[in-house]
């Protein structure tokens, strides 16, 4: 494990690019196998920390978690074939192909939700009074709002929340879901994107 933490620290210890080491890195630690549990969760976190430590990433937005789930058993073929072959090239082609799709995929949903918090933006601004961008904001910030973030964000009475928020609800923007005592409102366009559509049907949406 010492010698692992001076290869993600020391860069002079090899100079390939970032995220071949990545790639290496995670094979690692995947056989140095530290803890009883969650050695695949950490090292897949360990992945996106890599890369924000070396500047590749500014905001943890790359789920390269999916991908690897998704391929399991080639991950865990490539994983055993680095073991008993020396299989380095098949595995770091693997994790190369998954950074670069996850990527592609992840560009496409921000521009979604841009395309998606633009309508927004027009449609209400048209059809409220009450439109301000801390509105459009707050409900972007999440998938869901509450009558409490709509109060401290546009810093007005739990009233006129509710009225703001059930008016967004019949215009179709959002979707009233209620959690215990507590009513969540889902925004339906940034919902779908983050989702899917096969996951929708959780909600009824």
């Amino acid at each position: 494990m010492e010698n692992l933490e001076r290869y993600i620290n020391d860069d002079e210890l090899s100079d390939a690019d970032v995220l071949i080491k990545m790639a290496v890195i995670h094979y690692q630690f995947e056989s140095i196998h530290p803890f009883y549990d969650g050695n695949g969760r950490t090292g897949r976190i360990l992945n996106i920390l890599y890369l924000v430590l070396k500047d590749l990433l500014i905001l943890l937005i790359l789920y390269l978690s999916r991908y690897i789930i998704q391929n399991k058993t080639q991950y865990y073929k490539f994983l055993q074939g680095v073991r008993d072959k020396q299989d380095w090239e098949s595995w770091i082609l693997f994790i190369l192909i998954g950074v670069e799709g996850t990527f592609i995929q992840t560009i496409d949903m921000i521009q979604s939700i841009k395309q998606v918090m633009m309508d927004y933006k027009h449609r209400v601004r048209s059809s409220c009074k009450f439109y301000s961008q801390d509105l459009i904001n707050n409900l972007f910030y999440h998938s869901y709002t509450k009558i409490e973030f709509i109060e401290k964000d546009l810093r007005v009475g739990r009233l006129t929340a509710v009225k703001y928020l059930e008016e967004l609800r019949r215009l179709g923007f959002l979707k009233k879901q209620k959690w215990g005592r507590s009513n969540d409102y889902i925004n339906l366009g940034l919902y779908k994107i983050l989702v899917r559509r096969e996951w929708s049907r959780i909600i009824n949406i």
